[in-house]
């Protein structure tokens, strides 16, 4: 089958190799999905980037790619919930990765049946993200009728966190470039700040929950917007103590990430706010309840380029250094 493979941890070069290697075999708990299409995010390029080895250290050569959707071809023997022909997505799991390729094997308590009106193309868009969002407003406990703020949110993120968020009853802010502002208050956004007329750090306070997709000196700024007591969680600050108990990570790493965290964590000391860093893990339970909630809502995921299998690296460069207004992804022959 053909794949794309990271043979070389590299901070300055995310070029995969296109290179052919055997069917996976499946486990007990496993299937085997052709792919159909598979999403391109910037985790694909940290990876290669090696700027994720402390949290999990991958074996080279790595059949790259995070996100992926397909048809199920066939089951492992205690595989009870799907079968044969069943189209499902998933995050896969952190130690389990492979969307760049014709087949992928992956435990099924990963999966999840994609909604029935979503093409694959679409569907590509919706796992990595949409769990990010959830696992995010769980770990901060988030509550119906309370305030959330999203940075930065009329890109891809936002697109998934603004109808999530509403559907759990939250009241949602976000900020973002005016020529975004109707497209966002279409996805129910409460209150929307156009950045180059208003400083949100001026015009908002005692927000309850902020979901921080920018990083850098706005992670500081945005825990000044919160109430004593708030929670932040960021997307693209720096892991620390907390994150590493959470994913259970060794002593040494505990130690380690305690440190490179320990800047926010005063930070967030000096407001009186909790500071929590996020890296989505697969979770099919939670997929199934967001694929729910999308059929419910009938939410229609941001596609910005499509292209096809042999144009991988071109897919990866676009979500490096492109300007996107949605999801890039890459569509396999027989994809929808």
């Amino acid at each position: 089958m053909r794949t794309a493979q990271l043979t070389k941890y590299n901070k300055n070069q995310i070029t995969l190799n296109l290179t052919d290697v055997p069917k996976p075999e499946v486990g007990a708990n496993d299937v085997l999905v052709k792919v159909t299409a598979a999403g391109v995010n910037p985790l694909d390029n940290m990876i290669s980037r090696g700027e994720v080895k402390l949290i999990t250290p991958y074996k080279l050569p790595l059949i790259a790619g995070n996100e992926v959707v397909g048809v199920i071809e066939s089951v492992g023997n205690r595989v009870r919930q799907f079968k044969t022909g069943d189209r499902i997505f998933a995050r896969l799991p952190l130690n389990r990765i492979g969307a760049f390729a014709e087949y992928v094997a992956v435990d099924s308590a990963a999966i999840a049946h994609v909604p029935s009106y979503l093409t694959d193309t679409e569907a590509a868009a919706v796992p990595l993200t949409a769990l990010t969002i959830t696992q995010a407003l769980e770990l901060m406990g988030a509550e119906s009728g309370k305030t959330l703020f999203i940075s930065g949110g009329t890109g891809g993120v936002g697109a998934m966190a603004i109808p999530i968020a509403k559907a759990k009853g939250l009241i949602v802010i976000t900020n973002g470039d005016v020529s975004n502002k109707e497209r966002v208050l279409g996805l129910g956004v409460d209150r929307f700040i156009d950045y180059k007329t208003e400083d949100y750090t001026k015009t908002l306070s005692h927000v309850d929950y902020v979901l921080d997709t920018l990083g850098g000196s706005e992670t500081e700024k945005q825990m000044g917007i919160l109430k004593k007591g708030g929670q932040l969680v960021s997307l693209r600050g720096m892991p620390n103590g907390a994150f590493a108990k959470r994913m259970n990570l060794s002593k040494w790493k505990q130690i380690l990430f305690g440190l490179v965290g320990r800047k926010f964590d005063k930070l967030a000391d000096k407001y009186g706010v909790t500071y929590n860093f996020i890296f989505v893990e697969s979770n099919g339970r939670q997929l199934q309840e967001i694929a729910d909630l999308f059929t419910e809502l009938q939410i229609k995921p941001s596609i910005d380029t499509v292209y096809s299998f042999e144009q991988i690296n071109e897919a990866l460069n676009k979500v490096a250094h492109g300007r996107s207004r949605g999801k890039t992804v890459i569509n396999f022959e027989g994809g929808k």
